[in-house]
């Protein structure tokens, strides 16, 4: 089988090439824009080729696109312009691209942010979002609405399962960390102002290990994502804001007898006290609170050892210390 892994440099495409390389035997087309960037060991079997490929010009690689059976496509955009132009634009060109008689799968990448607590399209995330968020939101309602009106069960569109990470945590020496990972350091180092603190809120979260393991299961198992309806939303079971605060803060043996709840109304005065600048998209989500899911999906799910399943976990594999007695 013929795959392709778009952004394979980044966090998530790093472990997603790792796991394939070295629990499949697939032939790989591991796509960068800088080769250097790669950490994978390419070397380590037959059949792995790196591709010197920008989403901006997707065209070029028409010819492998053609012969390609499994895309995995985790490239992204994250501000400006390019995030209309490779989320939205490119990444429907790069459908188009995929030929519907050789092609028998696509598990393309969006983003929680842009569903609702019944995993329908949430009209804020596509109004006021950032730029991100905003072109993941057009590019999802471009393709329900094709896949709505296609009637052949041969076209691309059929095909495609679009996956939506929750908080993606991951990272370590030979991978570069996501935002969430690489800012544990700072965050741990205030435990002991954290730990006075309640809120209401509540979320998902998943390790980048853990997202890789359910690509591989959707690659060798692909009548699952029919079961789902061809939308997936990957996270470990949901937390509950304050729940999180006190494992964080008992990982770091930090314990209150009193927390002050963070309401709406306290959170505003800080915000106003302090005068800190609110994008509108942060003040629905500030607002907004409980960014639940239903059925998020992990390893668990199908029964597969989960790496990181609870917040202690994603501190340990980032290789903070537990200070815990």
């Amino acid at each position: 089988m013929r795959i392709l892994v778009t952004g394979a440099s980044g966090c998530v495409g790093h472990y997603i090439s790792e796991t394939l390389i070295q629990n499949t035997d697939y032939e790989l087309f591991l796509c960068v824009r800088n080769p250097a960037k790669l950490q994978v060991d390419t070397n380590a079997r037959p059949g792995i080729h790196v591709i010197t490929a920008d989403m901006m010009e997707i065209e070029k690689q028409a010819e492998l696109l053609k012969t390609i059976e499994v895309a995995v496509l985790t490239a992204a955009g994250w501000g400006g312009q390019e995030a209309f132009d490779i989320n939205y634009t490119k990444t429907h060109a790069l459908f188009d691209l995929l030929d519907p008689q050789v092609c028998q799968q696509v598990i393309y990448f969006s983003t929680q942010s842009v569903l609702d607590r019944q995993n329908k399209l949430l009209p804020e995330a596509g109004k006021i979002g950032t730029d991100y968020i905003v072109s993941k939101y057009q590019c999802l309602d471009k393709l329900t609405r094709e896949r709505n009106a296609s009637n052949s069960a041969k076209s691309i569109a059929s095909k495609i399962t679009t996956v939506f990470p929750t908080l993606v945590f991951g990272g370590d020496a030979t991978k570069p960390y996501s935002y969430l990972s690489a800012d544990l350091p700072t965050i741990s180092k205030y435990a002991g102002l954290l730990q006075w603190f309640s809120a209401d809120g509540s979320f998902h979260f998943i390790h980048g290990k853990d997202i890789a393991e359910v690509v591989r299961h959707l690659i060798t198992h692909p009548e699952i994502a029919d079961k789902f309806d061809r939308r997936i939303v990957l996270g470990n079971q949901l937390v509950q804001a304050d729940a999180g605060i006190k494992e964080i803060c008992a990982y770091f043996g930090k314990k209150s007898l009193f927390q002050i709840p963070l309401s709406i109304g306290l959170t505003n005065f800080f915000i106003k006290l302090f005068k800190i600048q609110m994008a509108e998209w942060d003040r629905f989500c500030l607002n907004y609170r409980h960014f639940s899911a239903t059925n998020p999906v992990s390893p668990a799910t199908f029964g597969l050892p989960t790496y990181a399943p609870t917040i202690t976990d994603i501190f340990r594999t980032r290789g903070l210390t537990s200070t815990a007695k």
